[in-house]
């Protein structure tokens, strides 16, 4: 409406009276236009013709004022504290001392990520042994993660297995992100360079019973599709974790907790943790902190 009106009154859009004074710019000249019985030429009183539409205003009116390389740099931070900034994290969401019956050990897993809302590089690391012992088990994972969605994130890469060994080599696929009713889920399949499949599904649920106190059930999976005899994993269902933790945040990145797991091995693999002498269904009591920066 107020460009058809400018046009209509003879004004230049793109150069308005006040600009022209201060000489930022010098109107175009409006063609003459035939009038109808109100004094001002509209809608069909325009005479008829093929003449090109005249020029839009432009975008970007500060070009006019200012260099455009400056302003283009301008436009470019803008858009980026907008939603384009680089975001780093580095996390602990276990870090736990785990009270068995006749052994104590303990527990670490969590993950560091570089990157935006839509890409980002993601490491991810978790371990386990007993105290004054070697170190029972340890993953390090490396992927590549794209937004897909506004709520999940598609993730592809390797994955190292240091111990137990004979050390694994993996290549990763993994869709991780927020469920329905605010569960947090991961689905992952491993391929090794041995050509063993394997899966794991992880997924928690933060129920905050104050604004502080949250209550944090959590659930592991995992899975084979044939049996790895020396890593001591059979087919099928190899091991399943069930557990829930109580947290209290003294502030957002640092939260003690306290809580009760329970392990259970499943099929032949269950058969090789008996062979070695270990217990295939372990409950077990935890206590740690979460914390991250």
């Amino acid at each position: 409406m107020g460009t058809a009106s400018s046009v209509a009154s003879g004004v230049d859009p793109d150069c308005p009276p006040e600009h022209a004074k201060m000489g930022h710019c010098t109107p175009k000249v409006a063609p003459s236009l035939p009038q109808g019985g109100s004094g001002t030429a509209t809608g069909t009183d325009f005479a008829p013709g093929n003449a090109p539409a005249p020029a839009p205003p432009s975008d970007w009116y500060a070009d006019r004022f200012f260099p455009s390389e400056t302003m283009r740099r301008s436009r470019d931070e803008m858009m980026k504290e907008a939603g384009g900034t680089t975001f780093r994290y580095v996390s602990f969401d276990l870090a736990e001392y785990v009270v068995h019956k006749g052994k104590d050990s303990y527990r670490f897993d969590g993950e560091a990520w570089f990157g935006g809302d839509i890409n980002r590089f993601v490491f991810k690391y978790e371990g386990e042994g007993e105290f004054r012992g070697a170190l029972d088990d340890l993953e390090l994972t490396g992927v590549y993660s794209r937004a897909i969605s506004p709520y999940w994130n598609l993730q592809a890469g390797v994955r190292y297995d240091v111990t137990p060994d004979p050390s694994r080599t993996y290549a990763v696929v993994a869709i991780e992100g927020l469920a329905p009713n605010w569960f947090e889920v991961t689905a992952s399949a491993f391929l090794s360079d041995k050509g063993e499949l394997r899966g794991r599904f992880e997924g928690f649920y933060d129920q905050r019973i104050t604004q502080r106190l949250i209550l944090q059930p959590r659930i592991e999976a995992n899975f084979s599709a044939q049996a790895i005899p020396e890593l001591g994993v059979g087919d099928g269902l190899s091991n399943l974790e069930l557990g829930v933790r109580f947290r209290y945040e003294i502030r957002k990145e640092f939260a003690p907790y306290a809580g009760f797991e329970w392990t259970r091995q499943f099929g032949e693999s269950a058969r090789f943790v008996r062979a070695n002498g270990g217990e295939v269904s372990d409950p077990h009591f935890v206590m740690g902190v979460r914390v991250w920066f």
